[in-house]
This record gives C-alpha cells, structure tokens and sequence, in this order.
C-alpha cells in the first residue's frame, strides 16, 4: 500500500525543519531534540502520581495513571521507546493516558536508566524491578496483581519482551500479557523493511545501528536474550502478546517474525500490520487515523 496522506504529510513538515538526525549529535543533543518533537494533546487522566522507587542504579522514577472507576483495577506496566537512549515519562505522556482511559487499566510508566550512560543489562533490570514493585503493592495502587501486563513502543517493546522474559525466567512476578508495538528484537540490520525503509520514514536504519550500539556493552550481548528476545532459544511459556507494526518502519519484520515464533512455541499471539504507516504513528492517536485504530485495538486486547 501506497504511504498514507496522513504521514506523508508529517514526514514532510518534519523534513522542512531541518533538524539533524538523532545518529550525527550528541545523546543529550538527541533527547533535546526528542522532546521537542510535537506531540498530540494529552487527554485527562482521572487521577496522576509520580512516585520513586529503590533500583541498582538509584531511584527509578514512576508515574501512575489511574482512570475513574471501582477497583481493584488491572495494571499495565509501560516503557518508553528511544532507542534505550532518548525518552522519559514526559516523552510517553500521551500514550499512557490514551491506554489508561481506554483500557480502564492503571498504567505505571517507567523512567529507566539511559544508555550509553547506564548500558545494558541497565534498562532492563530496571524495568523488571518497576515491575515486580507494581505487582507487590498493587493493591495499593488501587490495582488487581493478578491482572498484570506489560506493554511498550519500540525500544519499550523490546523491554516488554525482555521483562517476559525474566519474570516467566525468575518465577516473579505473573504477567497475563504483553503488548509490543513496533518492537525492536534483534540487531539484525539486513530485514527487507531494513532495505527498503531505510531512509526516509522518521526512524533510520543508521539510527538503529546507532541505538544497538550505544546500548549493547560488548558484541557478544547480541546474543543475550534479555538483550534482543528474538535470540532466546525458548519462547514457550510466555503470557499472551499483541504485537503491532507499520508497513513503512525498519523494525516491521523483526516484529512480526517474533510472533510468527510466539506463536510456534505455543503462546497465544495476535500480529496486526497497519497499512501505510510509520514508525511513530502509534503515539499519535489524535493525529493519525491509523494511530487512534492502533490504541484502540491494544486497549481492547488488554480488556
């Protein structure tokens, strides 16, 4: 399919701005340059709380969203994408309020460490000890423990897989569901959405490169599958995933060649490719026609 109106039109304003990519600037030039990217109007939140927890690396900063209604409710644990180096609970704002009101579930983000400051295992053990704090004191939250997923975009997806992971792993905590949108899960540069999206769709392939690079410590962590999921050797046992990509992103095959594994290894698993779009577009629900189809449909997997 054709590239949607919708996009073409962003992607062309973005190129009228000039802005360098994120690969040819420092990482405090490219978080600058993330934050102020324009993003859809934020839609209220029944009740929001920022909260800091004990983690490895020092405190690791949460924020709650909780929608109006009777608990206890079901919880939805988040990580930001990024590329494990841009991105923080401001950058995720959006997305999380569209899940928390559409889902009626609490939603926990989660500000974990950036690379290449705090490299890999970093990001992830961070993510799985917000986790397993989310699940412990659920009930304090308003929330229900034993209803508990987890959930990100692009880098965050891949912290979600990684999360799986180590819970199902490490026996703590129990996860009903993952949803992935546009998940990176290998350092695998030569996919056919690689070679034909490589320029010109808001995410590079040199971006990715540069992202990998900056978060994997050594050449062997490639192969960790906390690191890149799609390199375990077991995927049996996993909670249920809802996995979403765009036609025109790099990481659309990686994505969809995850579930295909998923769903060998047993794991009840739905893959949805949205025609025509991006890689960002989830995060504009408002914007993007495709984009409120694509939060409208993880909201209706998690309930």
């Amino acid at each position: 399919m054709a590239l949607d109106p919708q996009v073409k039109t962003l992607l062309e304003q973005a190129a009228a701005l000039g802005s360098p990519a994120v690969n040819t600037v420092s990482p405090t030039e490219a978080r600058a340059l993330m934050e102020a990217r324009g993003t859809d109007p934020a839609p209220g939140v029944y009740k929001v709380e920022n909260f800091n927890i004990d983690g490895p690396g020092g405190p690791i900063p949460l924020r709650v969203y909780t929608p109006k209604g009777n608990g206890p409710l079901p919880i939805r644990v988040w990580y930001h994408g990024g590329g494990w180096v841009l991105g923080n609970l401001n950058t995720t704002d959006v997305a999380c309020r569209h899940l928390c009101n559409k889902a009626q579930c609490i939603v926990v983000s989660v500000d974990y460490r950036l690379a290449p400051e705090s490299k890999f295992p970093a990001a992830a053990e961070d993510c799985f000890i917000a986790t397993k704090w989310t699940s412990e004191n659920a009930s304090s939250l308003g929330g229900d423990h034993t209803r508990l997923a987890v959930g990100g975009m692009s880098a965050g997806g891949n912290l979600a897989a990684s999360v799986a992971l180590m819970a199902r792993d490490r026996g703590e905590p129990n996860i009903s569901h993952q949803l992935l949108v546009v998940p990176a899960t290998e350092p695998k540069f030569d996919t056919q959405s690689y070679l034909d999206n490589a320029e010109g769709y808001a995410l590079t392939r040199d971006a990715m490169i540069w992202y990998w690079d900056s978060y994997l410590p050594e050449a062997k962590d490639k192969d960790n599958p906390y690191a890149a999921p799609m390199r375990a050797s077991d995927l049996s046992g996993l909670p249920s995933a809802f996995i979403i990509t765009g036609e025109y992103d790099p990481l659309r095959d990686e994505g969809e060649a995850f579930g295909a594994r998923l769903l060998e290894s047993g794991v009840d698993t739905q893959v949805k490719r949205y025609e025509g779009m991006f890689h960002l577009f989830f995060n504009l629900p408002t914007t993007l026609t495709k984009g409120a189809e694509a939060m409208n449909d993880a909201s209706n997997a998690l309930r």
